[in-house]
């Protein structure tokens, strides 16, 4: 079965567990903004990472603008984000926006994962930078004992880099697309 990996990256840490994955598997390798919808038809196998932005999975139109030409395939989505993703709060989360937006037609062949970022905020563009500046603002005004662990731990490295990119956590993903006899 052929395979793709597609992966919509903005500072960086969705490529790296896209570039691991495509390469365990030894199969493409191509950056959303590179890739046509049309193309997908000719996979049997579509990874698609995106990052997480305010709940939403960056440049996930792809998949959910296009069931026709891939609800006969084997979808396997994943994202990546600051948020804890062993944390079932943020898994809620994160999957409560997802059936917001992916299409019922695709849903009996996609399977999610999800995996953890990290943050530059060095690197941030004004719009995330500002974001995460309210986001704290609003941290700082609850009581510390109302703040979750993540809340505590974001106030903390406020303003530094933090990197939790684990390529052994993508194992999973690997093992997925593997069962579907892709590539490898």
């Amino acid at each position: 079965m052929k395979c793709i990996v597609i992966y919509e990256s903005k500072y960086g840490y969705t490529k790296r567990y896209a570039s691991w994955i495509a390469q365990q598997l030894e199969c493409e390798l191509r950056e959303k903004k590179t890739v046509k919808a049309e193309e997908m038809a000719c996979f049997d196998v579509i990874i698609y990472g995106g990052g997480l932005y305010a709940g939403g999975v960056s440049g996930i139109s792809l998949i959910t603008k296009n069931p026709a030409l891939i609800s006969e395939k084997n979808v396997i989505l994943f994202t990546c984000g600051l948020a804890d993703p062993s944390d079932p709060e943020n898994i809620e989360h994160i999957r409560t926006e997802l059936k917001k937006v992916i299409p019922s037609k695709i849903e009996k062949n996609l399977t999610i994962f999800h995996l953890r970022g990290g943050i530059d905020y060095s690197r941030l563009g004004f719009v995330h930078k500002s974001m995460m500046a309210m986001l704290c603002h609003m941290m700082k005004k609850k009581e510390i004992d109302d703040l979750r662990a993540e809340d505590r731990e974001m106030l903390r490295t406020y303003g530094k880099e933090v990197d939790f990119v684990d390529v052994k956590t993508a194992q999973p993903i690997v093992d997925c697309a593997r069962q579907f006899d892709c590539c490898l």
